[in-house]
């Protein structure tokens, strides 16, 4: 990378520590991001929504937190990931204090819609993450930073029980505390990330006409998209098949969050030292035999749940190995690659919980939507297996 620092010369204490605060800022900036999922029985009550209406407020934060992870991650690399974290966080804090104000759907939609810029806190932190480690390490320590995912399961673990216990409004003044504790933290102790500043916008566009930006892009629409979409669907899932509390509902959410963010580093480290692309065919096939296992246990709490913790721990583990490559891809522009694949990415957490609503609407059932995900991961397998298992294409030489 043109602006790689080997960690032979830095200082080694000063790495790890930008990448563990850079992972929790992460944790708290995603937990903004998902602040909706856990407390959905509370807003479907306080807003009297419909379904079609709480997937459409699950899926909204989660649009433009993915469509602007492109122009924020050519940012981070163009300016610095310290600049473009902290000017995030502050953002953040905007619609914080909005949602508690809000007393329509409508508003409420646009608090979620602003929201979603946390989700970009993804694209900016891996930018700035990497330039610290050398490629051999990159995939454990994307694999670290990337466990800022985590703040969906912390939000599931901790918003219900703030809401229950202190009130509603209650829920945003504790992320409003945590942002501004991230951000003080992240000026006083993180390092600037070296930068290019001859770099131009349409320079990192050319990642674009990388045909490995949008391979990753599709497998991570389906890794990522998963991680996303089931994490905020589970409590829905749980609440209205099974009857199962908001509260433990969120424990499952949690659950499902937690494995999918522990088991990502794993991915990365695997994808270290065996090819990628052989572990990802095997990432897509336990996929599709996972949501098999919950399309067809609507009936059975024990094996649905089964099928939830199975598709979190497989889509973890892709999501590392898939950002193995990244860095691969274009030298230089790591965070516009970021950007891109992790837009699609986002955007797979985006459209599944409208299309599982409209087809609940149209059905009275999800098992379809859950069809289409086993149908959508055999589609990934057979591109890989056309592209990169039998075909002579590599990212990671």
């Amino acid at each position: 990378m043109a602006n790689q620092v080997n960690i032979q010369t830095e200082n080694r204490g000063r790495a790890y520590l930008t990448l563990a605060l850079a992972t929790i800022a992460m944790i708290v900036c995603f937990m903004s991001w998902s602040n909706f999922a856990p407390l959905a029985s509370d807003l479907a009550k306080m807003f009297h929504l419909s379904v079609g209406q709480r997937t459409l407020l699950l899926a909204t934060p989660v649009l433009l937190g993915s469509i602007m992870r492109v122009p924020v991650g050519i940012l981070s690399d163009k300016y610095g990931g310290k600049k473009v974290y902290l000017i995030l966080m502050v953002f953040i804090l905007i619609p914080l204090i909005m949602i508690p104000m809000v007393h329509s759907f409508g508003m409420l939609l646009v608090a979620a819609l602003l929201v979603g810029m946390a989700g970009t806190s993804f694209a900016v932190g891996v930018s700035y993450a990497s330039v610290w480690f050398p490629p051999e390490q990159q995939g454990l320590a994307l694999g670290i930073v990337s466990m800022g995912n985590m703040g969906n399961a912390v939000a599931a673990l901790t918003l219900p029980s703030i809401s229950k216990g202190y009130g509603f409004d209650a829920v945003y003044y504790f992320l409003i505390g945590l942002t501004i504790i991230l951000a003080l933290l992240f000026a006083v102790f993180c390092k600037e990330m070296p930068v290019d500043k001859t770099k131009t916008i349409m320079g990192a566009l050319s990642v674009a006409k990388e045909s490995s930006t949008w391979y990753l892009s599709l497998f991570y629409f389906l890794t990522f998209g998963l991680f996303v979409s089931f994490t905020n669907l589970t409590p829905l899932f749980l609440g209205d098949v099974f009857g199962v509390p908001q509260i433990q509902a969120g424990l499952y959410a949690a659950l499902f969050a937690g494995l999918c963010t522990i088991i990502r580093p794993v991915g990365g480290y695997a994808a270290d030292r065996k090819r990628p692309m052989q572990l990802l065919q095997w990432c897509f096939i336990g996929i599709a035999l996972f949501a098999l296992l919950i399309m067809l246990t609507f009936k059975s709490q024990p094996l649905f749940i089964t099928g939830i913790v199975g598709v979190g721990l497989v889509a973890g583990f892709g999501n590392g190995v898939i950002f193995k490559m990244v860095p691969y891809v274009s030298k230089g522009n790591t965070g516009a690659v970021t950007g891109f694949v992790g837009a699609l990415g986002g955007l797979g957490g985006f459209f599944p919980p409208l299309v599982v609503g409209w087809l609940h609407g149209l059905t009275g059932q999800y098992q379809v939507g859950i069809l289409l995900l086993v149908l959508f991961a055999i589609l990934c397998l057979y591109v890989l297996w056309k592209r990169f298992i039998h075909g002579d294409f590599h990212i990671v030489k």
